[in-house]
């Protein structure tokens, strides 16, 4: 049964991640859920959901690395450029990945292991400001 479900409003800087981990659990603390799950959708097509190492920065940046290895902005191949050389290589990147995601709510909080968080990955280069629907079930 759906005890809170709330849209969300997170801001970036433009190509990079963003810890939402923090905005997540305030969230699972406001809907007094203490046994189910949060669901995560993001309602963009140019930026993604990822759980991922949440201690050293380089494992973001290399995860960019690699990605900007084999989705590359600007490529000749691609036909859609409507908003500019990122933005094919966005579309691409977001479904390379995701943009929803589900967790356990464990007493309260969020079931994730020592290492992890939840990363909106903004594939423009540009800022923008997302929206994502958390909807927390017992």
């Amino acid at each position: 049964m759906v005890k809170h479900q709330e849209q969300i409003q997170i801001q970036t800087n433009g190509r990079g991640t963003t810890n939402i981990t923090a905005e997540v659990l305030k969230l699972i603390n406001k809907s007094g859920v203490d046994s189910g799950l949060v669901h995560l959708f993001l309602i963009h097509t140019s930026a993604s959901l990822i759980l991922c190492e949440n201690a050293a920065p380089e494992v973001r940046t290399d995860i960019e690395t690699f990605m900007s290895s084999i989705v590359r902005d600007g490529d000749p191949a691609y036909l859609h450029s409507d908003e500019g050389p990122d933005d094919m290589s966005a579309h691409i990147r977001s479904i390379l990945t995701t943009n929803d995601m589900t967790l356990p709510v464990v007493q309260g909080r969020l079931g994730l292991g020592t290492w992890q968080g939840i990363f909106l990955w903004e594939h423009r280069t540009s800022p923008h400001r997302r929206t994502m629907i958390v909807t927390i079930s017992d």
